[in-house]
């Protein structure tokens, strides 16, 4: 595929283990273990798009160097998350011998905590069985999914999600080798979407720059389909001056004019309010609303009769309130 019409998260992904931005503490453990030529079990944990995918694939790949092809393998759980897949597949690459001049093999698991409780276990012996000859990389969002055998048998290293000068430093880098123009308001927004995942921004960044070379704000918030953080506080605003005419109005707006997807809006809801300055005893009330409609979005309840309710309630407790 020409590198024009590759996919910039990927056209883009770091090579070397110095070229990762905002994990520097992790990048320079993990660049003790190439220098002295071994490596333990490692878990990766955090959330989406701040580095484990890159971390681990780079790491192999200072590791072997020419031989990287033949002694590294990266298999995602969430494709086959059976007992069958630990087994076979996995049992089968951990028990061969490394080719080269390499002692151990490395597997990489993404997604390991898709793997089922079975499937975990059967894993766990694999790595106590073959450890002379492979190691594993797993990673995941939430450790707490992972067995505690596992666990045990890992260096976890937990990766925070990119500060907003991390990503704004790569955007830059990005946008420089694409001959782009962002402006201020452009990499404000795109750090707003982003919320520390790179690929957020990348994604954002690319699709921008599909539509012109100079990219601005509204371009940025019109393409992620995400409402302008004005908008959002104009929402609360409304709602707690006691407005449900104005902030009903507002809502279908955003819903059904702009498309904002209805856990994005609870989303920015949920952060505006945390950032915001009001009596603490309200903003807990507000904050319970906003979980407690969450909570029933994600057991199927219709989103638009919801995302009302929510406005009522944020009414009804701001006027409780007065």
């Amino acid at each position: 595929m020409e590198e024009s019409h590759t996919i910039w998260i990927e056209k883009y992904r770091p090579s070397r283990l110095a070229d990762i931005v905002g994990q520097d503490e992790i990048v320079e453990r993990l660049s003790s273990y190439v220098k002295s030529g071994n490596l333990p079990h490692l878990l990766f944990t955090g959330s989406a798009g701040v580095g484990k995918t890159t971390a681990a694939v780079t790491l192999a790949k200072e590791f072997y160097k020419e031989s990287y092809q033949m002694n590294f393998r990266e298999m995602n759980a969430s494709d086959e998350r059976g007992i069958d897949v630990v087994r076979n597949q996995i049992k089968q690459f951990a028990r061969t011998t490394p080719l080269g001049d390499a002692t151990f093999k490395i597997l990489f698991l993404d997604e390991a905590d898709a793997l089922t409780t079975d499937a975990q276990a059967a894993l766990r012996r694999t790595m106590e069985t073959y450890a002379q000859t492979c190691r594993f990389i797993l990673s995941c969002n939430y450790s707490s999914k992972i067995i505690d055998p596992i666990q045990s048998r890992c260096a976890i290293y937990r990766f925070k999600p990119l500060d907003p000068d991390a990503v704004k430093e790569e955007v830059r880098r990005i946008a420089g080798k694409e001959g782009l123009s962002i402006t201020s308001g452009a990499m404000d927004a795109i750090v707003y979407i982003a919320q520390g995942d790179m690929r957020k921004a990348i994604n954002a960044l690319q699709g921008g720059a599909i539509i012109s070379t100079t990219i601005d704000e509204k371009m940025i918030y019109a393409i992620t389909s995400t409402a302008r953080p004005d908008e959002i506080n104009e929402l609360l605003l409304l709602s707690l001056a006691g407005d449900f005419d104005g902030a009903e109005s507002l809502l279908n707006q955003l819903l059904h004019e702009r498309g904002i997807a209805p856990n994005e809006l609870i989303n920015q809801c949920y952060r505006a309010l945390v950032k915001r300055d009001m009596d603490r005893s309200l903003k807990v009330q507000l904050i319970d609303h906003i979980g407690e409609t969450d909570f029933r979005l994600s057991e199927g309840a219709n989103s638009d009769i919801q995302l009302e309710a929510l406005i009522a309630r944020f009414v009804l407790t701001a006027q409780k309130n007065q």
